[in-house]
């Protein structure tokens, strides 16, 4: 089984902070890119069989040590999960619901067996790296969370990341994504089973909002079957929708059959992807059997 974390409930209050003695300049918003914009810190959190998790420490950005044998590396024995944070009109910081990420991260670590950890105190370790990167939050940004076997790191970035996930999952979509890329579309929509259902697109979740037959309206997701991601927004758009009270909303299989009669018939009123890196991408075009 996964490896146990002693619980250290002092976790976040032995937290160690060492300020860079050369901070950068936030770039202006429109100069952010993705994946290349970084702040001054990282928050680092040491874990070995041994001794369990270690005092957290938020220390100058820097690149990260490996040993060449690390699972991290030969076997992808890593997870990740992404969460923002947002500076709003009154000028508060507030992270996006981070408990959901917390627990997702959790589950994701004992997936792939690396060792558990205290959701809460890493929870405020985060809210103080957030604190002390104040300054690089405009209209939003956001924080990736790392996993490998010797521990936690996160770093804050300037511009959202993907979502949580193992990392090895990337690889067998590489190709296909290049592919696609090739004909001309932004996103791979993963299709599963004979009939064709709807599971994913690239890094978002997928919607539809679109007419029953019987006249009726609804917004439907494909469920949570295992075969595809518990988003933290899309669990978000599913409990403001149901409180709306406006229409019908379903977590079922959506079978791309269907989906194409809506099309066809003029009842498929809106397609979007929704995700802590896109929020909400509207699907303008899909490419299926050459059409």
């Amino acid at each position: 089984g996964p490896p146990q974390m002693t619980p250290s409930p002092r976790q976040a209050s032995e937290l160690e902070l060492q300020r860079s003695g050369a901070p950068g300049t936030p770039p202006a918003p429109q100069e952010l890119v993705f994946g290349k914009v970084f702040t001054d810190h990282m928050l680092m959190v040491e874990w070995s069989r041994d001794r369990g998790w270690g005092r957290p420490k938020i220390r100058p950005f820097q690149e990260l040590r490996l040993h060449p044998a690390s699972s991290a590396l030969h076997y992808a024995v890593e997870l990740f999960e992404g969460l923002k944070a947002f500076r709003g009109d009154d000028d508060k910081i507030r992270l996006f619901r981070p408990d959901l990420n917390m627990e997702r991260m959790q589950r994701s670590a004992r997936r792939v067996c690396l060792p558990e950890f205290d959701g809460r105190e890493l929870l405020e370790c985060i809210r103080a790296l957030v604190r002390l990167e104040g300054r690089w939050i405009f209209l939003g940004g956001a924080a990736g969370v790392v996993g490998f076997p010797e521990g936690v790191c996160l770093g804050f970035l300037g511009v959202p990341q993907a979502a949580p996930t193992p990392r090895r999952n990337y690889g067998p979509c590489l190709e296909l994504q290049e592919e696609a890329r090739a004909r001309g579309c932004h996103q791979v929509l993963w299709l599963y089973g004979p009939e064709c259902h709807l599971t994913e697109v690239g890094t978002m979740n997928l919607f539809v909002f679109w007419e029953r037959p019987d006249g009726g309206v609804e917004l439907v997701t494909p469920p949570l079957d295992g075969l595809i991601l518990p988003g933290v927004t899309r669990q978000s758009f599913l409990e403001l929708a149901r409180q709306w009270g406006e229409f019908e909303v379903r977590e079922a299989p959506l079978p791309m059959d269907s989906v194409l009669g809506a099309l066809r018939g003029g009842r498929l009123r809106e397609m979007f992807g929704a995700g802590t890196a896109c929020v909400v991408s509207p699907v303008g075009e899909i490419l299926y059997q050459d059409k």
